[in-house]
């Protein structure tokens, strides 16, 4: 088996050059580290991993943690993850996925630390352990989303303005007369949909009107699944308040849960019923018969981002913590349409089921 002697011997260079090449921790110069790489090559020679990570006192591994009773990794995480992942390669670093359920990450054989020098945190709660957790054990952490109050001093994060855009898709039905706009946010827990009510709220407020209290509701923990929670939520609502005329979404499986109900209700969109959705899966567009509009978010920006933070704080000794905001933009598409009102008993019923 070849040893890093042989590969130096080969190259011409010494063992702290070729151990250099491998580690990226000092510069090399590319006629340098071509030639250790061809020696390398040749001799089929590989770096123990785990003994080169304890020489150094790092795994060059940093890790993701995403939590949830059943992740799914749509286009959106696929994204996300392909921007941690470019940035991990041009670091030679190696990402680990951390997705275990609460239900077994508290079990015995799965409390020992993770083996990563820093992690990025995804879908930060108002109350995140995680945090507390990642703190006291001084591992660098960076979290995409705000984290809650009291940590977003102390951690780096990568966000949208999600303040900025819910008060302009807010704003937006607004201008097209609606003024009964149901929201279907996020779980109550989740920082994001703080961030999101706050910005639905401050566009009424800038029309001086005000937002009904009633038509603003949390996807539940507990829920089904999206689709299921916009088709029931939005049959419900419409039932006690059919003065509605435009439904703002979390998300696009949310959005077609709303098209499913509105079928069922006999209800034509954008005629009767305008829909406006936070985000919608690449690809996935193609179920919204109108094209749905939507907030279009960079996940690979995120995740790009947020592993550049991380790795920074990873390699620096007291590294300043960061905020850095990634540019979402409104994508309008044939969803939304202005208001048609119609006079029925003396009252507004801007849709009544179709006969």
């Amino acid at each position: 088996m070849a040893t890093i002697e042989d590969v130096a011997r080969i190259a011409g260079v010494s063992k702290s050059t070729v151990s250099n090449v491998f580690s990226k921790k000092r510069p090399i110069s590319k006629d340098v580290a071509d030639r250790v790489l061809q020696a390398a090559q040749e001799l089929s020679y590989k770096p123990n991993y785990w003994a080169k990570s304890l020489a150094g006192g790092k795994t060059r591994i940093i890790g993701i943690s995403m939590e949830g009773e059943q992740i799914q990794f749509g286009a959106f995480h696929m994204a996300l993850l392909n921007g941690v992942l470019k940035e991990c390669y041009s670091r030679g670093y190696r990402l680990l996925v951390n997705t275990l359920p609460k239900a077994f990450a508290s079990l015995p054989e799965n409390l020992a630390s993770n083996p990563v020098d820093g992690e990025i945190v995804l879908d930060p709660t108002v109350h995140d352990s995680r945090l507390r957790e990642r703190l006291q054990e001084q591992l660098p952490v960076v979290v995409i989303g705000r984290p809650p109050a009291a940590y977003e001093t102390r951690v780096s994060y990568v966000d949208n303005d999600n303040v900025g855009a819910a008060f302009q898709v807010t704003e937006y039905l607004l201008d097209l007369g609606h003024r009964r706009i149901l929201f279907l946010n996020a779980p109550a827990d989740r920082t994001v949909a703080h961030d999101r009510e706050t910005g639905y709220r401050e566009a009424f407020r800038a029309r001086e009107l005000s937002a009904d209290r009633e038509l603003l509701t949390y996807r539940p923990q507990g829920a089904k699944s999206s689709v299921d929670f916009g088709y029931r939520a939005t049959l419900a609502y419409i039932a006690r308040h059919p003065d509605i005329t435009a439904i703002i979404t979390d998300t696009d499986k949310v959005a077609l849960g709303v098209y499913q109900a509105a079928d069922e209700l006999g209800l034509s969109i954008p005629g009767q019923l305008s829909v406006f959705s936070f985000s919608v899966e690449p690809g996935y567009g193609a179920e919204f018969a109108p094209a749905l509009s939507c907030v279009r978010l960079d996940a690979e920006g995120l995740g790009t981002e947020a592993a550049r933070l991380l790795l920074e704080s990873c390699e620096q000794p007291s590294p300043a913590v960061k905020r850095s905001i990634i540019s979402s933009e409104l994508l309008i598409r044939e969803s939304c349409s202005r208001v048609q009102a119609t006079e029925v008993d003396g009252c507004d019923h801007p849709h009544q089921p179709n006969t």
